[in-house]
């Protein structure tokens, strides 16, 4: 008999790997303690923005005209054990209210609420980041509460999606990644992903603390690149270099590679900064934390590359916001997404704000959930809306609808023919011969 699946926890994490499972040919039955959340998915629809992910559930969810109908939903925990074989648990691990520990209480929940109603063998699988030491905390929980006991083995295996191309990452991962206790375990997860394995994806196998290690050592590494070259980008401007070129340079070298080597105002978002606070928190938990001391160093250089950029606006329009207009373009935190939490964009434009500027944002995107948390900002229907009458534009989210703007046409509507690139990813030839003054971090005004 094929495998059944479930899946706990329909967010972004969750709705991808659901409807992307359902893609390989599983059975699927999704759980959420929001039933707004289910009703919408249940239409084909999803909370967030991400590029193919309501194509594939339009393929796949029941009762969908010409769908595969593999994928339902359920309020019912009752109903989720007695369908599933193996059981996805991919809720939210924020960070603490004013700490930097993990909180881990929807991970409980969910493992409270499940493991009461595993009455036959199953496989409970965490995809959720979590601290070091949760598995085998979990393991333990599952023993006591399920009813079938020893027979509800736990697993651990890690995401590694990136916004913006999550349904991509979960068809075809670069890895996958399992920490299992059990041959068992490691077969029926070697069953799930048969399809990408068969694509050539590696399979790792590991225990319980290096597959949970596996997903916050990335994340820290990345966040080091990015401080890293935002570093660079300080000294460039103290010594009149050029990052841009610095980082080409150092890219060729295939021991560093091009990769997140693009400097600006630095990596926000719901992943990167809370995990590598849960990181150094945990290894202070562990007695390691001179091990990770490095991190509050990669954090306190992406916080303040935000407000440089608003020192870099100020000092642009004459050492002042106040009666200035500014034209703030992006609100997510990254291009091919509509996620706002911890946006650097909307960090800077905010802090414009209280300075006195009148800010207009304009994201292709992200313009909803920005006006939910930032009620305030002003805000425009287009780019060329947000420009208009502006002292000076902020480039701070990387939108291709960006790089091809025409900064002819921009020129007409602006007050001042002024640009701030805190992203470098605009060219400024081509702004500077359409009359605009280019600026941006880490490199020659002219």
């Amino acid at each position: 008999m094929p495998l059944k699946l479930t899946v706990v926890g329909l967010g972004y994490l969750g709705a991808t790997h659901a409807a992307a499972m359902a893609e390989l040919g599983f059975e699927v039955l999704g759980l959420d303690i929001d039933p707004a959340k289910t009703d919408l998915l249940a239409t084909g629809r999803t909370p967030m923005f991400e590029p193919g992910l309501e194509e594939l559930l339009s393929r796949h969810v029941a009762g969908l005209e010409g769908s595969s109908g593999r994928l339902r939903f359920t309020h019912s925990w009752e109903e989720l054990a007695d369908f599933g074989d193996v059981h996805f648990v991919c809720v939210n691990t924020p960070q603490k209210h004013g700490e930097y520990a993990c909180d881990m209480s929807y991970v409980d929940s969910a493992f409270a609420m499940l493991a009461p109603h595993l009455r036959r063998p199953a496989l409970v699988v965490g995809k959720s980041t979590v601290p070091v030491g949760s598995a085998e905390r979990l393991a333990q929980t599952l023993r006591e509460l399920a009813p079938a006991g020893e027979d509800a083995q736990l697993a651990w295996n890690p995401e590694f999606l990136r916004e913006g191309f999550a349904v991509q990452d979960t068809l075809h991962p670069d890895r996958v990644v399992v920490g299992v206790a059990s041959e068992h375990a490691e077969a029926l997860l070697r069953e799930v992903y048969a399809g990408p394995i068969a694509e050539g994806t590696p399979f790792v196998v590991a225990d319980y603390p290096t597959a949970e290690l596996v997903k916050t050592a990335a994340n820290a590494f990345l966040a080091t690149k990015i401080s890293f070259i935002n570093a660079m980008a300080e000294v460039c401007e103290a010594a009149g270099g050029d990052v841009a070129k610095l980082a080409e340079a150092i890219g060729y070298d295939e021991r560093i590679g091009s990769k997140f080597l693009r400097a600006g105002i630095g990596f926000g978002g719901g992943c990167l900064p809370k995990d590598i606070r849960a990181f150094m928190a945990r290894a202070g938990e562990l007695g390691a934390d001179q091990a990770l001391t490095f991190l509050r160093e990669v954090d306190s250089v992406n916080m303040r590359r935000r407000t440089h950029m608003v020192e870099l606006a100020r000092e642009a329009v004459g050492g002042g916001f106040l009666g200035r207009r500014i034209a703030v373009l992006g609100a997510a935190f990254k291009p091919d997404s509509d996620d706002v939490r911890d946006s650097p964009a909307l960090n800077v434009a905010g802090q414009i704000q209280l300075q006195g500027g009148q800010v207009t944002v304009y994201d292709p995107k992200g313009m909803e959930n920005a006006k939910r948390l930032f009620p305030t900002l002003g805000y425009a229907p287009t780019a060329l809306d947000a420009v208009r009458g502006a002292d000076a534009v902020l480039h701070l989210t990387e939108w291709r609808e960006f790089r091809e703007l025409d900064p002819a046409a921009l020129a007409e509507v602006a007050g001042q023919r002024l640009i701030l690139d805190g992203r470098n990813a605009l060219d400024p030839e081509l702004w500077r011969k359409a009359g605009w003054t280019f600026r941006a971090m880490g490199r020659p005004q002219a």
